[in-house]
């Protein structure tokens, strides 16, 4: 654990403090204080520092001390930021256990932890503020020289009014001229953070007597807008306190022109106030509802295993229930006074399950994850501080958040992927980072799953974790009925039309005609995946990367989905010039497509990557879905994840075997999860669903454990050959990444790490191979992967000779032009 000095009193000491860089550096540097700062260094607070010859940037105070570094004169901080801390002491020592565990620096951490609004680098842009009439003659010679710098070029960086100012220290100034509201700072500046403010409207006291009021409207009768405004207030205000401008021109139709002549001739009194950028701040508790008798029996179970275990698993089917438990646990927790962490997988899922738990929690429900801009997270960030959030809602990165008291840590269907963050560093899995964070609050944690990962289960059969089960649906709902239809022999009877099995289209007919909705699963989006040349089977691929490129109908372009290449779909084969070119295989915009061919009528969405890329256009998808605007949704795996509709009926799963062929240890067990997922969308109240699984392997082992639902049969089975062959859950892995744009030097600097790291851990490591995409963004790949059994080698051991052998490689000229990126627990 950390240990951090504590804040020194103001006085003639020389102090100096270790702050943290957004930089990827293996050390913390030291910066000395200067006297008229001392007392307002603070742990946690942010200061300005220049690192280098010229480059400024926001850092964190680590500690204080009296002692100056021995190897370097350290320079002083130009700048506090803060009038109080801004991260607390338990989110250091989290960045610094994230930062030793994942084998990354903690200045990678806290470039993740914090929003980018609260950062502040030297190439951020100063504008000046066209909102207002400036007075020049107010400025001083330093600010007026600035503004006449943005006259002559509107956008500078705070590199550039260094070099205008022949000084380093501008920061002071521009903060001054900043609060005097005469510039803008964009990009990173934590103080571009301002409170949201909107206009409000009253109306002037003179006016609240009926006689004068009535006066009033006899005048104004000659303005019949104004007059529209006028009453548009008059009943509105019978109904809410606070009246914006927008309500009243919505209200009355009447322009922003008419508002502003009664606020010239003093009938209505113009107010700012500082309102929320978050959604549903008035919204009231409304949901009531009852546990069943199983879901009492597993509240119970789980209080009671809280009494002597961190953590518990909640291992319930889908649509057991599993969010009704949540909330009783959540209200229970808030009556204590402390804090709740509502982890989530996908954003998709934040959106939809926001609305629901906001019915039984209202305004104290706090909303956070990367679809969000800058000022908003810094909202929530200020908020979450300030004790005002009692239950937290977010995507992995909510474990960030600087909680004054959390007491319990739900992590919703915590088998998922999107857990783990892959690119860039810190590469951790947020369910991980939960548990050691629950650790250091003295909290508790409740994972959740209808299909757990086997290393979570793993911990509850050896009694690290509780387990409690809940084996019914909520309502004594049936659980699917699984129809698995074989491609191969439709094809033979020629009962398939395009990629839709007689089975499927049969099934989404009937529940058209009886008003319900289908979900189409396919995890693949674009057109198709393969655009191919007949005569030479040329493939077009992408100039980045070891991929083929997909074709997205429509931009009318080839995309690469690792790098974002793009270039025109071409219409002669640019190898032999043949026109025969044809699309292979299928995405979720071909199906899209060719349903829309099938069934004119049916009102068709789809729900992927390229469709909810706008802010409000994921949520606007899913309240169509809800209001029934929607017939047919046709997704990839954001499909899968915990969204629940009454309507929807039946599932269609366009090809298992995408998933079940895929070459990883752990395909059969995230086919199983995200089939099941998929499946369990399925009849959720009342009707019984139906689920066409199309295939051409009908006989899979996977495939019969989900139509059984048997996931104690897939772990078994698995588990078996996972300590056979030395995986997770019985071996912990880590892997390199090393990287190189020449793939020759690649292969020799990867041959010599591995070879370095079989001196220290022998036949432990395995490669270097290449991966399966060996190629991405012009970097070449090679994996080096390393297993280490749980009860033999220190793991902790194992990472530092790692990172000293990684050392010694980038200090030999052989390193030159290398990246080598550290992935523990990389699955």
């Amino acid at each position: 654990m950390l240990e951090f000095a504590e804040t020194h009193s103001t006085g003639r000491k020389t102090l100096f403090v270790e702050v943290i860089l957004p930089l990827a550096i293996a050390k913390n540097y030291t910066y000395r204080v200067p006297f008229e700062m001392n007392a307002l260094v603070e742990t946690g607070k942010r200061v300005v520092v220049q690192f280098g010859k010229s480059k400024l940037y926001t850092a964190i105070i680590l500690s204080i001390s009296e002692q100056a570094p021995e190897k370097y004169e350290a320079k002083y901080i130009l700048e506090v930021l803060d009038d109080r801390p801004l991260v607390t002491t338990a989110q250091l020592q989290l960045w610094q256990w994230i930062a030793d565990y994942y084998m990354c620096y903690i200045g990678e951490v806290m470039n993740a932890a914090l929003p980018s609004v609260l950062k502040l680098a030297s190439e951020t842009k100063i504008t000046l503020n066209k909102d207002i009439e400036l007075d020049r003659s107010q400025l001083h010679d330093k600010e007026f020289l600035i503004a006449e710098a943005l006259d002559l070029q509107p956008e500078l960086t705070v590199s550039d009014i260094a070099k205008l100012l022949g000084q380093k220290t501008v920061m002071p100034i521009l903060k001054m001229m900043f609060e005097k509201n005469i510039i803008n700072i964009s990009e990173e500046v934590s103080d571009r953070y301002k409170p949201r403010k909107r206009t409000f409207i009253s109306l002037n006291p003179v006016y609240r007597n009926d006689d004068n009021l009535k006066e009033l409207m006899m005048i104004l009768e000659r303005a019949p807008k104004q007059a529209d405004a006028l009453l548009a207030y008059i009943h509105l205000s019978r109904n809410q306190k606070l009246i914006s401008k927008n309500d009243i021109t919505e209200a009355s139709g009447a322009g922003a022109a008419a508002i502003k002549a009664l606020i010239d001739k003093e009938i209505f009194i113009a107010g700012e106030k500082s309102v929320s950028r978050l959604h549903h701040e008035k919204e009231e508790e409304t949901g009531i509802f009852d546990l069943s008798e199983q879901q009492q029996h597993a509240l119970t179970d789980i209080k009671r295993q809280f009494e002597d275990k961190d953590t518990v698993l909640l291992y319930g089917v889908t649509s057991s229930g599993k969010t009704q438990i949540y909330v009783r646990l959540i209200e229970e927790m808030i009556a204590t006074g402390r804090q709740v962490l509502y982890l989530l997988p996908e954003i998709a899922l934040t959106t939809h399950i926001i609305e629901r738990l906001r019915t039984y929690f209202g305004s104290a429900i706090g909303v956070y994850h990367s679809k969000f801009n800058d000022s908003q997270r810094a909202e929530v960030w200020q908020r979450v501080m300030a004790g005002e959030y009692k239950v937290v809602l977010g995507a992995r990165s909510a474990v960030f958040l600087p909680y004054a008291d959390l007491g319990l840590i739900i992590v919703d269907e915590e088998h998922e992927t999107s857990y783990k963050q892959f690119d860039p560093a810190p590469r951790y899995n947020a369910r991980d980072v939960a548990i050691y964070l629950a650790n250091m609050y003295n909290s508790r944690v409740l994972l959740g799953s209808a299909t757990p990962s086997f290393e979570s289960y793993f911990n509850a059969r050896i009694h690290k974790y509780g387990l409690t089960e809940l084996a019914e649906r909520y309502g004594g709902v049936e659980l699917p009925d699984i129809e698995v239809v074989s491609i191969t022999e439709e094809t033979k009877k020629k009962t398939i039309q395009g990629h839709f099995t007689g089975a499927l289209m049969k099934d989404t007919q009937e529940a058209l005609s009886a008003k319900e909705q289908v979900i189409l699963f396919q995890n693949r989006r674009g057109y198709a995946p393969l655009l191919m040349c007949r005569v030479c089977a040329y493939t077009p691929k992408c100039i980045n990367c070891d991929v083929s490129l997909t074709y997205h109908k429509s931009s009318g372009k080839l995309h690469c989905h690792y790098c974002g290449y793009k270039e025109d779909s071409p219409t002669i084969c640019p190898a032999c010039g043949s026109t025969h070119l044809e699309y292979k295989g299928l995405g979720t915009e071909k199906i899209e497509d060719d349903l829309s061919v099938l069934l004119p009528d049916a009102r068709i969405a789809r729900m992927d990557m390229d469709t909810t890329r706008s802010r409000n256009a994921l949520q606007n998808i899913l309240n169509d879905l809800e209001e029934k605007k929607i017939d047919i949704l046709v997704g990839t795996q954001m499909v899968a994840k915990g969204l629940d509709f009454a309507d929807v009926t039946v599932i269609g799963i366009i090809n298992a075997d995408s998933l079940l062929k895929f070459p990883d240890y752990r395909a059969n067990e995230r086919s199983f999860q995200l089939l099941s997922q998929v499946s369990g969308r399925a009849g959720r109240r009342g009707k019984r669903g139906k689920v066409v699984i199309q295939t051409y392997d009908t006989a899979h082992r996977v495939i019969k454990q989900i139509i059984e639902n048997n996931y104690h049969d897939l772990y078994f089975t698995e588990m078996e050959e996972r300590k056979s062959f030395k995986y997770p859950p019985y071996y912990r892995i880590i892997n390199l990444d090393v990287k190189h744009k020449d793939p020759e030097m690649l292969y020799n600097q990867a041959i010599y790490l591995a070879n370095e790291l079989r001196k220290h851990f022998g036949d432990r490591v395995i490669g270097p191979e290449t991966p399966l995409i060996g190629r991405i963004r012009n970097y070449y790949i090679k994996t080096i992967m390393l297993k280490f059994e749980k009860d033999g080698l220190s793991i902790v051991k194992a990472k530092t000779i790692i990172r000293d052998v990684i050392t010694q490689f980038q200090t030999t000229k052989l390193s030159k032009g290398s990246i080598v990126q550290p992935d523990v627990d990389p699955y």
